[in-house]
């Protein structure tokens, strides 16, 4: 003998719960973390030459020289940077600020 209350499927509710969760995961993570790499392409296409700039490790210097190179069938693009009496080459991918810009998820200095 079936419950009055409990003889529907609970099918349609469970998949709206997974739309919602799924809905606040978008939103939460995936989108701003879209947004934010879009800003760090954008910071990373106007780096030129003298440009005083801070890397991932936290390395600040500035840039003497940009250039293209093939790395294992791979185009990367390599920046060399001054930093005191040092020269250090680095990915352009590793840069995380430009002079008074910061990237999204980038430390505070």
């Amino acid at each position: 003998m079936q419950s009055p209350l409990g003889s529907g499927s609970g099918m349609p509710i469970l998949l709206l719960q997974f739309a919602a969760i799924a809905l606040v995961f978008y939103f939460l993570v995936l989108r701003p973390q879209g947004q934010a790499r879009k800003k760090h392409l954008e910071l990373l296409s106007s780096l030129k030459k003298g440009d005083e700039v801070m890397t991932s490790g936290g390395l600040v210097g500035k840039v003497r020289d940009i250039k293209e190179v093939d790395a294992n069938g791979a185009k990367e693009t390599r920046v060399t940077l001054e930093s005191g009496t040092s020269t250090v080459i680095v990915e352009r991918s590793r840069i995380v600020r430009i002079g008074g810009a910061v990237a999204p998820g980038a430390p505070a200095a």
